[in-house]
């Protein structure tokens, strides 16, 4: 794996990205953009008591029992925004504890990974190799990069600017709080603006967007 050159300092801000070997997708189904998420929430935590294995093999109460008491613990990282596409990641994190993000980083992309492969019966890597990061320095640059994020799926083509909202695999929905429960901490963004209208409005107003966009381009990772 390649030296990282990145210092992760907790209580600080990182881009994360992770891409598919040779820009290959790594979601064919929406069962894997689930077990995902799954993976997210189960490793954003330190030293979960079973192995995820184990975890799957739990009924659904017991699942439900065992997030509630996890959840009691103190995260590795804070999610705040993310967006998972068919061939690569994208993160919003903060550290909160010691080598927090790397931890889970490399938790998820092995975890996922295997699951992967041996689900589509594949050999090899599955990433490209380590995740990327970029520290986040200022406020400004924050709100401009978790728009960026939830952008993708439209830049990408896979859903209109005006359906954005109903793209499923990104914290968009949470943000905007349409009937989506989950893990991201929506509140050091959303405090920024006056209500959720407002921060879909920044988001949907593409003519700042591109003005912005050479200002954090050293921090989409692209």
């Amino acid at each position: 794996m390649p030296y990282r050159k990145t210092h992760f300092i907790n209580e600080h801000f990182y881009h994360a990205l992770n891409r598919g070997i040779g820009k290959k997708l790594i979601f064919k189904s929406n069962g894997d953009y689930q077990r995902a998420l799954q993976i997210t929430d189960f490793y954003r935590f330190s030293k979960p008591p079973l192995k995820f294995s184990s975890f799957l093999r739990l009924s659904a109460k017991d699942k439900s029992a065992f997030f509630k008491n996890l959840h009691k613990n103190t995260p590795l990282i804070e999610i705040i925004s993310y967006c998972f596409m068919p061939n690569h990641t994208h993160f919003l994190l903060r550290q909160t504890l010691n080598n927090g993000i790397s931890k889970f980083m490399a938790n998820w992309q092995n975890s996922y990974a295997r699951y992967f492969n041996t689900k589509y019966s594949q050999k090899g890597y599955l990433f490209e190799s380590s995740f990327k990061a970029k520290p986040i320095e200022s406020e400004d640059l924050l709100w401009h990069v978790s728009r960026y994020i939830h952008l993708n799926p439209s830049t990408a083509s896979l859903v209109s600017i005006n359906n954005l909202k109903s793209y499923p695999w990104s914290s968009f929905p949470e943000y905007l709080e349409l009937g989506k429960s989950g893990f991201t901490e929506t509140k050091q963004i959303l405090d920024h603006f006056k209500g959720r209208k407002a921060y879909q409005d920044f988001v949907y107003n593409q003519a700042a967007y591109q003005k912005k966009l050479k200002k954090i381009r050293n921090l989409i990772l692209e």
